[in-house]
């Protein structure tokens, strides 16, 4: 029995997400506006369109937040919170722009923002709010006031729905080889000048740990890698790269590794190439067995720390977290998560965690 806090009155629910495309047509226009101000070489464009024509030019990502939306609904609804869900992109339709122009329309005045990214950082974080703020320029007067819902690396439920994946995997691994297998927890790397001015690394590395302990896997069989660099070689971004790390765990004599994309909600672009076909080609040249953990999805525990989420910012209920560091902050300061100083040029084929 919970009881409305009505000066957090909202009439929509908005799913926010990075967008991808859904045909071989749409996979250059996608990456031209993914790279939109950056003077991205046309060769890089087309190197990372690659990747997407492997797959018929179909990034799972739409897919999935439709999917997300559909498991959200009956969530919402058990739990009495009569509030639709509209749903916009960053740089793929439906664009933010048009979506919040459908909810002016609709008479919508005020929208909680669920941002499909678990982790803090510019592009995860700050560059989404930036996004929001220039659709309601673009809408215009009588655009929807839109509040965004913090970051949940260290909510329960979060640390639970991946524990419970993470465990599926290792008992994929036989019996009495997993006392000596790894965990390789994989997020999006960013570049040096951006992870040094946000708490990225930090939480995620709480995310890795909370979810090794629910586990019963000790430090010493657990790291921290990245995947989906795409700057220049003479750049600084976050490292070991995946592949570099497999290459160094069969040169110490592991045999079994589980590989764990921690800093994704869904199984989009970046799993499907950078780990499920490139880290799996290497781990068959290296003869390392992988067993690659599935993204939290729309699993149970994790659409209900959706809903949880919501309703803290609805009702009078309590901000959950666990480990090191208490619930993150619902208002960003200013100075939160800046722009790197130069923004990288590179062609992304998504953000970090979306």
């Amino acid at each position: 029995d919970t009881k409305v806090n009505t000066s957090m009155s909202y009439d929509a629910i908005l799913l926010v997400s990075f967008g991808g495309p859904e045909g071989r047509d749409d996979v250059l226009p996608f990456l031209e506006n993914v790279t939109r101000g950056r003077n991205i070489p046309r060769e890089r464009l087309l190197e990372v369109a690659e990747h997407y024509y492997h797959f018929d030019g179909v990034s799972p990502i739409n897919q999935q937040c439709r999917v997300l939306i559909a498991a959200l609904r009956p969530e919402l609804d058990l739990h009495g919170i009569d509030l639709p869900i509209y749903w916009g992109n960053r740089n793929w339709d439906p664009l933010l722009p048009d979506t919040l122009q459908e909810m002016k329309e609709a008479g919508i005045k005020r929208a909680l923002a669920f941002v499909t990214a678990s982790y803090s950082s510019w592009s995860s974080c700050r560059q989404y709010r930036e996004n929001i703020a220039d659709a309601q320029e673009t809408v215009g007067k009588g655009a929807p006031e839109v509040d965004k819902i913090r970051v949940f690396y260290n909510h329960p439920d979060f640390i639970a729905a991946n524990a419970e994946l993470v465990q599926m995997s290792l008992d994929q691994i036989p019996a009495e080889r997993r006392e000596k297998n790894r965990l390789a927890f994989t997020a999006h790397s960013i570049p040096n000048s951006m992870s040094d001015s946000c708490d990225y690394v930090q939480q995620l590395t709480e995310s890795c740990r909370l979810v090794a302990e629910a586990v019963g896997v000790s430090r010493d069989r657990w790291q921290l890698v990245y995947q989906s660099r795409s700057g220049r070689p003479q750049d600084p971004w976050l490292e070991p790269d995946i592949c570099d790390h497999l290459a160094d765990l069969k040169k110490s004599g592991v045999d079994d590794v589980a590989v764990i994309p921690i800093g994704f909600l869904s199984d989009h672009m970046e799993v499907l190439f950078d780990l499920d076909c490139e880290a799996v080609d290497a781990c068959r040249e290296l003869g390392l067995n992988m067993v690659r953990c599935e993204t939290v999805g729309t699993h149970p525990k994790f659409v209900g720390m959706i809903r949880q989420l919501i309703m803290e910012r609805i009702a009078e209920v309590p901000r959950e977290a666990i480990g090191r560091f208490g619930p993150n902050h619902d208002q960003c300061p200013l100075d939160c998560c800046p722009a790197p100083r130069h923004p990288p040029r590179s062609a992304p084929t998504g953000a970090p965690n979306s």
